[in-house]
């Protein structure tokens, strides 16, 4: 394992016990947690995004907002629902955003969940073609995002004031950022077409299949094909894997207090995604030790290169960074991790100016 990093959902509600009751809180926090992940030798500040939610919406200004308090971290997305987006302004902020940081995006993107908007999309102004599918339009738009990031003209200019016609690319322009882009991939069969495509595989904690197996095992499939159709696809570049887990140590009587009941250990479950069987991972509940030795033999976690930690945000920053800490001391060595400050890592550390 390479790289751990943490993925907040930025809930917000204004209830008791709840830590994060307003929008303003949900987006301070994240802030701060990324400070104290960073200082704690973490990888990665991840954040879902979620529409007509009372959940993290707009990664871009909060993304930039990390960036320009943080030096080394990592920042990201997982995921960025296409639907949802003008592929053009999104490469536009997605280039600033990684400008501010020194080249630390990591832009996790897909065709989108199961949400509480009816055809959010729509709303927003976005209407697939006549005969066109969700997952057809989200691809579509991932086409234009890519080739708009990575400098293609996109327009053309206007002869009576440029003197000529010529291609247009959009800017700014973020230099590598085009390699940086993981696909969040639901099915053995979406995660080879990521592969094809050169994008990176972010695989979560449900798979919309169900072949009768453990999650991780089915997991530790879906990468493995992914792998296979890289290399058959000929990418002269190392791809990038991660999965995210739920991992809850319990350490003391708080803890306890919060996530006691859920243990032992829950197993995996399975349900209904949009009509088809889906299975979800379980949680990672108990004494440090315990998790350690279970996530080590997790087939999964040990084929991918990230593991992103989903974070109980409502909890509060000072909370979840503890939890954090106690996964950094008692848990992470156990799947070969390193604090990010004791190695050279290229990729995460910003050029001097």
């Amino acid at each position: 394992m390479k790289r751990i990093g943490f993925l907040s959902f930025g809930h917000w509600q204004d209830a008791p016990g709840s830590a994060t009751r307003t929008a303003a809180d949900a987006h301070l926090q994240t802030i701060e947690l990324a400070e104290a992940a960073e200082q704690l030798g973490l990888d990665g500040a991840f954040v879902r995004v979620h529409h007509f939610a009372r959940q993290l919406a707009s990664p871009f200004p909060l993304l930039a907002a990390i960036a320009a308090r943080t030096r080394r971290i990592e920042i990201g997305t997982a995921v960025i629902d296409m639907r949802y987006e003008n592929p053009l302004y999104m490469a536009e902020e997605a280039a600033a955003a990684d400008l501010i940081s020194g080249g630390r995006l990591q832009l996790g993107i897909s065709r989108g969940s199961p949400e509480p908007a009816e055809r959010g999309s729509e709303s927003f102004g976005y209407l697939p073609r006549e005969g066109q599918t969700d997952a057809e339009l989200a691809r579509q738009k991932t086409e234009v995002f890519r080739r708009a990031i990575a400098g293609a003209a996109v327009a053309s200019s206007d002869p009576a004031i440029t003197g000529a016609q010529v291609g247009l690319a959009i800017q700014p322009q973020s230099p590598g950022l085009d390699e940086r882009i993981w696909w969040g991939s639901g099915t053995r069969r979406t995660a080879q077409w990521a592969a094809q495509q050169g994008m990176n595989l972010m695989s979560s904690t449900l798979l919309s299949e169900d072949t009768g197996v453990p999650f991780g095992e089915l997991q530790a499939e879906q990468i493995q094909l992914f792998a296979e159709a890289w290399a058959a696809a000929g990418w002269e570049r190392a791809p990038r894997v991660s999965v995210s887990r739920s991992v809850l140590p319990i350490v003391t009587d708080q803890d306890r207090a919060y996530f006691g009941a859920r243990h032992p250990q829950s197993s995996d479950q399975l349900g209904y995604l949009e009509g088809v069987v889906a299975r979800f991972g379980r949680s990672y509940t108990g004494e440090p030790d315990e998790i350690a030795a279970e996530l080590a033999a997790d087939p999964a976690v040990a084929a991918a290169d990230t593991l992103l930690l989903t974070v109980p945000n409502q909890l509060g920053v000072e909370y979840c960074a503890a939890m954090l800490e106690t996964i950094v001391r008692q848990i992470a060595p156990a799947i070969g991790w390193q604090p990010s400050f004791s190695r050279r890592d290229p990729l995460v550390q910003r050029p001097a100016r």
